[in-house]
Order: structure tokens, then C-alpha cells, then sequence
């Protein structure tokens, strides 16, 4: 169940309860139409319960869901990139090994998205420069809505989705930030169950001075 209330008259307060067995987390979306179009505003862990969505056009109508996201996570690999910021010539180097792509590969066997068997197998990742990854992995699954790519950066407790990619992709370069240097990254593919209840918000005025 989503409830949403206002924080401010600008600010919208999400809250949801309820359960999804096997899950690897939820979706947030908003529209501005009760149809949509349905933009994502956060991929939240199973153990996160609130959201904030700040900031909102003044008078107007925003719609909230959920829906939970499944998909089996790859082994994770653990990366430690050179030191170093983005640096001017790393900004206008061309990145043709970046954009997702899909790379063919003959007698893989494939499963349902939901199924251990989709695991993605051999990924790998290779330092293209102080602050640049290429991703590669072999891409088991059928059906899959897309995939996420994850990262926990040294010292955290948990992953966290840092790119969403369509189906079929199995190559993906990463411009990290600087909390993502010493890492640990890992893929899966995702498919979405049920979506919630809509939570209905209007927003007030804008508060005098703010904006």
C-alpha cells in the first residue's frame, strides 16, 4: 500500500508497506497524467520504506506507484581504479567502447529473467583509464525488461543500481565518481512484478523565497 502526503507545498512525502516475496527491490515512478508517462525516480532496497520528491511545479498534479523488481545478481567483481580526477583530455576522448551494446555470442543457453539460470556468467571488468570501466558479461536470460548494473562502493553495506540498461546488453562503460574508484560491481536482469495502488498528490503554492 503507497500513501503520499506533502511535506511542504512543493515537496511530496511517499510511504509504502506490504511485502514481495523474492524481490530484488522496488521501483518509484511519478506521471503527471493518471495514464502516464511513467518516469523512474529511484530503484529503493526492500528495507526502504519512504521516499522524497522534492522541489515539485507548483499546482499540479503528480501520481505516484510501485512495483517490485526481480532478477538473479551475477558474482560481483571488485574493482580499484587508478588515482586521478576526470581530467580534460579523458573528457574530450571519443568513449567508443561506453555506450551499451550487445555483443553475439553462439550456443548460450537462456533462461526466464527470474530464474537462477538467467544469472549472468563472466563478468568482467577492465580499466579503460583513471576513471572510465567496460563492463562485460554473458547474458543468459529471456524476457528481461532490462539490466541494471550495481555497484557497493569499499565500505558500504549494500548495492545500488548506477545505470539501467535495456534488454540484451551485455557491454556497458562506466564513468565513475569518485566514491565509485574502489568498488565492487555486479549485473542482473530485471523483470517487474505487480504494480501498486495510485498515490494522488496536488502541490500548493511555492513558498515565498524559495525558487
Amino acid at each position: 500500500m503507497l500513501t503520499v502526503t506533502r511535506g511542504s507545498p512543493v515537496d511530496a512525502k511517499l510511504s509504502w508497506h506490504g511485502t514481495a516475496p523474492g524481490a530484488a527491490g522496488r521501483i518509484v515512478e511519478f506521471a503527471t497524467e493518471p495514464k502516464g508517462p511513467w518516469t523512474i525516480l529511484t530503484y529503493a532496497p526492500l528495507g526502504q520504506t519512504t521516499y522524497r520528491h522534492p522541489d515539485l511545479i507548483p499546482e499540479t498534479h503528480f501520481y505516484y506507484r510501485l512495483r517490485p523488481y526481480y532478477g538473479p545478481a551475477s558474482r560481483p567483481v571488485d574493482v580499484t581504479l587508478p588515482k586521478g580526477s576526470f581530467t580534460k583530455a579523458e573528457q574530450r576522448a571519443e568513449h567508443d567502447w561506453a555506450p551499451p551494446r550487445t555483443i553475439r555470442r553462439a550456443g548460450v543457453r537462456t533462461s526466464p529473467a527470474r530464474r537462477p539460470a538467467a544469472t549472468p556468467t563472466g563478468l568482467r571488468a577492465k580499466i579503460m583509464h583513471a576513471n572510465g570501466i567496460r563492463f562485460t558479461w554473458t547474458d543468459h536470460a529471456e524476457g528481461e525488461r532490462g539490466y541494471l548494473l550495481e555497484d557497493r562502493p569499499r565500505g558500504g553495506d549494500s548495492f545500488r543500481p548506477v545505470a539501467a540498461l535495456d534488454p540484451d546488453v551485455n557491454s556497458f562503460g562506466l564513468i565513475t565518481l569518485p566514491n565509485e574508484k574502489r568498488a565492487s560491481y555486479r549485473v542482473r536482469p530485471v523483470t517487474y512484478g505487480e504494480r501498486s495502488n495510485i498515490a494522488q498528490l496536488t502541490t500548493g503554492e511555492r513558498p515565498a523565497g524559495r525558487g
